[in-house]
């Protein structure tokens, strides 16, 4: 596992962008993704059991997460310092895009990709931050220090995957049913 972080200058219309790499890691069965930096963890998102709750740090800034609604969900995002909300996140219904509304500006969250182990945060101008996904890890390619928005963007997709493995037991669980009555 590659756990660095490292500075990459782009020269982009005179303007100098610092990135920087973020390595990100989940057990299998896990509720917690670890980030790290240098070989040390500098953050987490962690779900709470049976809860609508998601805690998250990032460069010593915490937040909590807290999914709401029933058929139109949405996530309020508190900062945990003042207990204050501090931004919003509306989701699509085809769980491909997501709308992060922060301080007055709004984010657009977005799969780039058909297997969806892609995805990114941008603004209206360009590309913030990018994330890359495997079974057990992936990477942050960011260009902003934003602990909200780094965290936001982990934190949307894997509610699209909370809700992906939601969908599929609902539509397996019946179907299990119908076949172990018929075959009594």
């Amino acid at each position: 596992m590659l756990e660095f972080e490292y500075v990459l200058q782009k020269n982009i219309k005179n303007n100098i962008i610092m990135i920087k790499y973020f390595i990100w890691t989940k057990r299998l069965f896990s509720n917690t993704y670890n980030i790290y930096s240098n070989g040390k963890t500098i953050g987490y998102l962690k779900n709470k059991a049976f809860s609508q709750l998601v805690n998250g740090r990032f460069n010593d800034k915490e937040y909590t997460f807290r999914t709401k609604g029933f058929f139109k969900q949405y996530t309020e995002i508190i900062d945990n310092t003042d207990s204050s909300l501090t931004g919003k996140i509306t989701y699509n219904s085809w769980m491909t895009r997501a709308m992060l509304s922060v301080n007055s500006k709004i984010l657009n969250w977005k799969y780039d990709n058909l297997w969806n182990t892609k995805w990114y945060l941008s603004d209206q101008d360009r590309i913030l931050i990018n994330y890359y996904d495997s079974t057990t890890s992936g990477q942050i390619n960011s260009d902003t220090d934003d602990s909200l928005l780094i965290l936001s963007g982990l934190f949307i997709a894997n509610y699209y995957k909370q809700m992906t493995a939601v969908s599929i037991m609902t539509l397996i669980v019946p179907v299990l049913a119908v076949t172990t009555v018929i075959l009594r």
